[in-house]
């Protein structure tokens, strides 16, 4: 049972009765119980880092949970674990995006949040987030020692212990607000379509605007625990109904209005867009915007990209003088720097985004809304601004497959062993291997890479002319199945 519970990238997650049971999430609880109270946490390293102490483990835990099949039983059901070893719990009582846990950690002070999410993985799956004190993804060293504590059995779990209450909504929308320029917001000709992909930010950003008497079409926000037959991932193949209705929206309004679409992902910590053509505007675009929006502001701080980035990230801070860090994939990385340095903007390839003055978290609600505020600053649609960015850093097009395969570390190494000189006629100028395996040549990258959180290994591609993309990354799936050696 104990290597049935694993936290990786971002947290444990397993397919719901398989791994993810109702005995491993008591077992889980019983563990983090035993590491609040524990005297190796008064001594990691992380807290020296951060220059922080532990928070008393009195001072208890939030707990919140996602749209997902059972998740607010399996909340509660870990709720009860805790308060049975004595540690105080708020649930929040409606299912919520993460980012609102890690803000009611920090709001409350409590010593951890704990959030019941499988974020974009497919339906049947649900998982553990772990958020510090300070509101950001736990590292490897709480959650090492969190393994460490767990209990060989799943400890017996009564009624008797039911968590208090915290109504947490009303003061995150408040800080929002208070870090998004609202008048600009309220008098831009904006027009907004939000797609939830029936995840757990469903309600938030659309609650923002109709406060700001802003205009928008809600796509995607009703209950449905399948997610319509698609995982909750902002990834263009999955977000055909946003695209749609962007330009349904156009089509029946030909007015002056800035109209843009935004989707977040199923825990709500992960955001992308659509011009107002419709056309879907990717994580690596969103996040490249947004810098170039925050350094625009006078902003200041350096950059943190992860591994599977883009590179208009790096162009935009070489154009801006601005140090930028590259870190391995997973957003605890991202939120170390944040937690450790001074950080305008950190993200990662997935579409989480965190900013300064927020917290050291992803936060696909406000990324949302800074990207609204991006396109009333500058009075033009996101097209426009992509189009203007694109003069400044060159072109950029990018390309992700997902391959199921079970063997997906031994693929990534059977290619790093090759250390090859040259892939699909094109010279290899460096390889880098800070997460995964990425082949760099003169006018982009290939990159190879294994999932933390699912039996999936990732092929990405960016270049500087999508034909080159669609070749190179054809080649890569070939090469990661097996189908041809390389040299071939």
């Amino acid at each position: 049972m104990t290597d049935a519970i694993h936290f990786g990238t971002d947290g444990w997650r397993g397919v719901i009765a398989r791994e993810f049971t109702y005995a491993n999430v008591a077992r889980v609880g019983a563990a983090v119980a035993r590491y609040l109270k524990s005297q190796e946490r008064q001594s990691l390293d992380a807290y020296r880092r951060w220059n922080a102490e532990p928070t008393d483990w009195r001072q208890g835990v939030v707990i919140g949970y996602d749209m997902r099949f059972q998740a607010e039983a399996f909340a509660r059901h870990l709720g009860r674990v805790l308060a049975q070893h004595e540690i105080p719990v708020r649930l929040i009582p409606d299912a919520v995006p993460t980012p609102v846990v890690a803000y009611g950690v920090v709001h409350e002070g409590a010593a951890l949040g704990l959030m019941v999410t499988a974020s974009h993985n497919p339906p049947d799956y649900l998982g553990i987030k772990l958020k510090t004190e300070l509101g950001g993804a736990a590292g490897p060293d709480i959650t090492g020692l969190v393994e460490e504590f767990l209990p060989e059995t799943a400890p017996d779990v009564t009624g008797e212990h039911e968590p208090e209450t915290l109504e947490i909504k009303r003061a995150y929308l408040d800080r929002l607000q208070e870090l998004v320029d609202v008048e600009l917001l309220r008098s831009a000709p904006l027009r907004v379509v939000v797609d939830a992909m029936h995840g757990s930010a469903r309600g938030y950003i659309a609650a923002v605007l109709e406060e700001l008497d802003i205009p928008y079409v809600k796509v995607r926000h009703g209950i449905n625990p399948l997610f319509g037959g698609t995982p909750p991932e902002p990834i263009e193949r999955y977000v055909t109904p946003l695209k749609a209705v962007v330009a349904a929206e156009k089509t029946r309004h030909r007015d002056k209005r800035l109209l843009t679409g935004l989707v977040t992902d199923g825990d709500g910590d992960r955001i992308a867009a659509a011009d107002e053509h419709g056309h879907y505007v990717d994580p690596h675009r969103c996040y490249a915007l947004l810098f170039r929006h925050l350094l625009q502001k006078g902003m200041t701080g350096r950059a943190v990209k992860s591994f599977t980035l883009t590179d208009m990230a790096t162009a935009i801070a070489e154009r801006h003088d601005v140090p930028i860090d590259e870190v391995p994939v997973g957003f605890k990385h991202v939120s170390e720097k944040l937690l450790t340095s001074d950080v305008l903007i950190g993200g990662e390839e997935s579409g989480g985004i965190a900013v300064k003055g927020h917290l050291p978290e992803r936060d696909g609600v406000l990324i949302g809304l800074l990207l609204l505020e991006a396109v009333a600053r500058e009075g033009q649609p996101m097209g426009q601004l992509i189009d203007r960015m694109m003069s400044e850093v060159g072109p950029h097009h990018y390309e992700r497959r997902d391959l199921h395969l079970e063997e997906r570390k031994e693929a990534v190494q059977r290619i790093a062993d090759a250390r090859p000189s040259t892939f699909a006629g094109r010279t290899v100028k460096a390889i880098e291997t800070l997460d995964g395996l990425k082949l760099r040549f003169e006018d982009g990258w290939l990159l190879f890479r294994a999932s933390g959180t699912e039996p999936v290994l990732r092929v990405y591609c960016e270049m500087d002319d999508p034909r080159k993309v669609e070749q190179l990354i054809n080649e890569g799936v070939k090469v990661a199945r097996g189908e041809r050696e390389l040299g071939d």
